[in-house]
């Protein structure tokens, strides 16, 4: 038989509800999408992208949903509401930037983000997106992200949604004004160029398939593939939770302007299974906006980006970390999920002019919270505090002119129920930090030690990842620069862990602040980067002292953090059974139960002395409108 749909030619019938072709229609989305990111990775200009690969590509059907699921991407959104289906013609390529105009997909000025619609019988039948983080789009210091501004307009350039490309026609004035607003002009217009040309590429991938097997087949295997990540949710993960409320908080520690302070994220996560929308979750609670460059505007488009962003964690809640990591978050995950925002004005639901480029410190951190809200629910069985995104880099000229070098460096996630969390991971998938040698080779500096901070994993039954210490000699002057979370408070343990080592950075041993824009550093200076460990998971004096003299042979904990920490006495590479069990024995009798969540020695210092929050207590319950009993 033939397929009679306009445009379609003569392809072959494909019966409905063929679970083969639902598998080649999803391994083809996830081709496509993972084609896009190479090409762009091959082809684009600046570190940022090439090297460090902090971009990401999504497919989206005609009805704006997400339909891969490896990574989360921005939203197809504020495209379709300004540019009508009806108007777009093959070639067309779309671009924006504006934080406030994205509908919550876009956090800050850097990301930017191009999308292409694909056509099949002249008609727009779903779209390829790419956005990321790019080196400079202008503003009030190099790489876009002046730690202490007041006001969006210091961040740099803000473009609304435009066609950059008219029917394979590149808008020149546009490209114009934005390499003359950046101070990497020739990367901007390279990466541009690379995400253009790829998202193209993808979407020829896609029109091909609906060429081959029709759109009534493609779109009905897009329905199937979205159904079933919502019943796999539904079915495996949600009915491993109690129906109850459950409430949680976590906290930014600083914000660029205001002195230190905790600026409170919380979420009241409700669960009852048998309603049509199991979770929602209320941000009620959430702090003010900040004056500096911490909000996210979140509260567009009824939250969806941040229920794409939100539910990994559920994943937590799998049998098996082996079935976790099969689980795709598509836009299955989104009918089960209903978001409920305060009022305008807070760290959630900023009012524009607010500032955003340091957005990281909040969507981050909630991750955390829910993590922490489902612990509640679960008796612990989730993950600790995981390392959260700093970007570290340092400006200045040198032979051929300004550079600017700009990392984004990982961390320690968090120790698990049956695991140690890892080293050094980059929250952003497939993001990695700058190799030695490209940096060397670019810059004027020398990298003397990339290795694993030692002892920074928070102490637990299961430790928590180790992050990076980093040390990097300068070979001309230069300016440090630094956006950094988590250098006064710690990742958090869980279920008697231990709160991970906070982010350190000094120069020739003096110490700087998280936030920095342009502290200056001398030839010959050494400027030495330790980023965040996970939390604990469990007890640390439950771990195994075997394993505590593995952590200290392979050089992740220190012989002093195995007393201190482990209660395990080390002879020399081997343990003294005799004295851990009489340390042991008295650390515990010192210590008195392990507290089921363990923020570290930074909260007391911005808590007014207090070593744990209200919303910390197993027992703690909200009032119908969120406030605490």
């Amino acid at each position: 038989m033939t397929d009679p749909s306009p445009g379609g030619g003569t392809t072959p019938h494909t019966p409905r509800n063929n679970p083969i072709l639902v598998e080649i229609v999803e391994g083809t989305l996830a081709s496509v999408e993972r084609e896009v990111e190479t090409a762009i990775a091959r082809t684009a200009r600046s570190p940022m992208i090439r090297d460090a690969h902090d971009f990401r590509a999504g497919v989206h059907d005609r009805r704006l949903r997400k339909l891969t699921g490896r990574s989360y991407s921005a939203l197809v959104q504020p495209v379709a509401r300004d540019f009508p289906l009806e108007t777009m013609r093959p070639g067309d390529v779309y671009f924006h930037n504006d934080v406030y105009l994205s509908e919550g997909g876009i956090g800050h000025l850097p990301d930017l983000c191009v999308t292409v619609p694909v056509f099949h019988g002249g008609e727009v039948v779903a779209f390829v997106q790419a956005f990321g983080h790019h080196d400079d789009i202008g503003g009030a210091v190099p790489g876009s992200m002046p730690s202490h501004a007041r006001s969006a307009f210091e961040e740099g350039l803000m473009v609304p949604p435009i066609k950059l490309w008219d029917r394979g026609v590149r808008n020149e004035a546009a490209l114009a004004i934005m390499t003359r607003n950046s101070r990497t002009p020739a990367s901007l217009a390279g990466d541009l160029d690379a995400e253009c040309s790829a998202c193209l590429m993808g979407a020829r991938r896609l029109g091909e398939l609906f060429a081959r097997y029709g759109r009534a087949d493609v779109e009905e295997c897009f329905d199937a593939i979205i159904d079933r990540t919502t019943r796999a949710f539904r079915r495996e993960l949600l009915a491993k939770l109690p129906d109850g409320t459950f409430v949680w908080e976590d906290y930014a520690e600083h914000d660029g302007v205001d002195p230190p302070r905790l600026h409170a994220q919380r979420v009241t996560l409700t669960v009852d299974k048998a309603a049509d929308v199991p979770l929602v979750i209320d941000f009620t609670g959430t702090s003010p906006q900040a004056k500096g460059p911490i909000n996210h505007a979140g509260d567009y488009a009824d939250g969806v980006f941040l229920k794409k962003w939100l539910a990994p964690v559920l994943r937590n809640l799998a049998d098996t970390p082996e079935r976790a990591a099969e689980l795709e978050v598509n836009e299955g995950v989104v009918p089960l999920i209903e978001m409920r925002f305060p009022e305008k004005g807070t760290l959630l639901t900023p009012v524009f002019p607010a500032p955003t480029n340091a957005r990281t410190f909040v969507i981050l951190r909630l991750l955390g919270v829910l993590a922490g809200a489902l612990a509640k629910a679960t008796g612990g069985r989730m993950p600790a505090d995981q390392e959260t995104i700093r970007y570290t880099g340092v400006h200045g000229e040198d032979d051929r002119g300004p550079y600017l070098m700009r990392e984004v460096l990982g961390g320690g996630s968090g120790g698990r129920y049956y695991a140690d969390g890892e080293d050094t991971v980059h929250i952003v998938p497939d993001s990695r930090n700058i190799p030695v040698e490209f940096a060397e080779a670019r810059w004027p500096l020398l990298v003397e030690r990339l290795g694993l901070a030692v002892d920074s994993g928070g102490p637990g039954e299961h430790r928590g990842g180790l992050g990076y210490d980093k040390r990097i000699r300068m070979l001309r002057d230069a300016h440090f620069m630094s956006i950094a979370d988590r250098s006064i408070l710690s990742c958090w343990g869980v279920n008697g862990g231990r709160a991970g080592r906070p982010f350190r950075v000094d120069v020739d041993g003096a110490e700087l602040e998280g936030l920095v824009d342009d502290h200056p550093v001398r030839a010959g200076q050494v400027v030495r980067v330790r980023t965040t460990g996970g939390g604990g998971w469990g007890d640390p004096l439950n771990r195994a002292p075997s394993r505590v003299a593995d952590d200290v042979r392979d050089g992740k904990v220190s012989v002093r953090g195995a007393r201190d920490d482990y209660g395990v006495v080390m002879r020399g590479a081997a343990v003294d059974e005799e004295a851990t069990a009489v340390l042991r024995e008295r650390l515990r009798a010192e210590r008195g139960p392990a507290p089921f969540f363990d923020r570290g020695p930074g909260y007391p210092l911005l808590s007014g002395g207090a070593s744990s929050a209200e919303v910390d207590s197993l027992d703690f319950r909200p009032h119908g409108d969120g406030s605490p009993e």
